[in-house]
């Protein structure tokens, strides 16, 4: 019997199981042939403290320390790379872009606003007639997405964790205290279960008799092209649009392009949408002299949200010993070291640590009732 009972092997469930196996014997369970197939392997990868709600951005920062001086063996480089992120405004947003500098500035405090100039030194395919402002944000760097989240499940096995794959959830049931999980692997026990399901939260959370949190799996699509012949773009920032409908970035010699869509789903296997990539290539060919002529690859994933679009993480007020810790949509990489430990305190009982600005009653699944 563990101490704790882990559902799922994505990022928000294999950093809560890294944290948590320094307080005692953890399982962590994933459905999956491999952990973080869903959402965690299909992120854009951006580390940036200018991104989400004031929760959001605190625990950014908060995971930064992490990221930079990860503990001894858990990977073997670096796991944040310089890229810098460029917003990028028509003529005539200029709400839009002072709202963005001051929110940004709050937690990125090295943001500021660049010429037109500028901004075309950084990404010279920007339409010129078409740009109005642009801001720089010099802090965000690209994440290694595979090296967190394998370090994470390493660190679960050196701590004494276990990890099951090919292990879905069929039942749960609480006994004298215990739950009692019913796998397509085998069934495992334990006092505490934390639900890091992802998309799946819900639909775990009513199989425990708890009260759903409302959250809401939303698609986000993604696909890559090749940058024209000549045009060098390995150095080029982040690019998003203030009004949140286009990003670009380098990736692996080809650029990622996304829509910024959030469609409403049930929790699946997500396919991209053809229209939305149609979309996005229309947008990127209105911002930038770049053409889309073919799409190299295409793919989608589901960011998962409550309403309040802040993270879930505490302890079901309405069945005893299950922990919710869902929610959080597309900023599960970037706030994982923070969002562990969170977990990890929460769960066993003690203060969200100090350096953390975030409050339990922000995160408790209470709120959304």
């Amino acid at each position: 019997m563990a101490d704790f009972i882990v559902v799922g092997g994505g990022i928000a469930g294999a950093s809560a199981a890294f944290f948590l196996a320094e307080r005692g014997e953890v399982i962590l369970i994933e459905r999956e042939s491999a952990c973080g197939y869903h959402t965690t392997g299909r992120s854009a990868a951006l580390y940036t403290e200018a991104y989400g709600n004031a929760a959001i951005r605190a625990l950014t920062v908060a995971s930064r320390p992490f990221f930079e001086r990860p503990p001894a063996g858990f990977a073997d480089h670096p796991l944040l790379l310089p890229r810098g992120e460029m917003i990028v405004a028509p003529k005539g947003n200029d709400r839009a872009v002072e709202k963005a500098l001051a929110e940004g500035t709050r937690f990125a405090p090295m943001m500021r606003e660049l010429t037109a100039t500028e901004a075309l030194e950084l990404c010279p395919a920007l339409d010129r007639d078409w740009l109005g402002r642009a801001l720089f944000n010099p802090g965000s760097m690209d994440m290694d997405v595979h090296a967190i989240h394998g370090g994470f499940l390493k660190g679960v096995r050196a701590r004494g964790g276990t990890v099951l794959t090919d292990a879905e959830v069929l039942g749960l049931e609480r006994r004298a205290g215990v739950w009692h999980v019913r796998t397509s692997a085998g069934n495992v026990a334990g006092p505490v279960v934390v639900n890091a399901a992802g998309a799946w939260a819900d639909v775990v959370g009513r199989m425990a008799g708890a009260r759903p949190i409302g959250l809401v799996p939303k698609r986000r699509t993604a696909f890559t092209i090749d940058p024209p012949s000549g045009m060098e773009t390995a150095r080029w920032p982040m690019v998003i649009d203030v009004n949140e409908t286009l990003y670009f970035k380098p990736e692996s010699g080809r650029l990622l392009v996304s829509p910024a869509d959030e469609t409403p789903m049930d929790p699946c296997d997500c396919q991209p949408d053809e229209m939305d990539i149609a979309l996005a290539a229309a947008r990127l060919e209105t911002v930038t002299s770049l053409r889309v002529r073919r799409v190299a690859h295409k793919w989608a994933g589901l960011r998962s949200f409550v309403r309040d679009k802040t993270p879930v993480a505490g302890f079901a007020p309405d069945v005893e010993g299950f922990f919710w810790l869902a929610g959080q949509g597309g900023y599960g990489i970037m706030t994982s070291p923070a969002m562990g430990r969170v977990a990890a305190a929460l769960a066993t009982g003690r203060e969200i640590p100090s350096d953390i600005a975030v409050t339990a009653s922000e995160l408790a699944p209470g709120r959304l009732s």
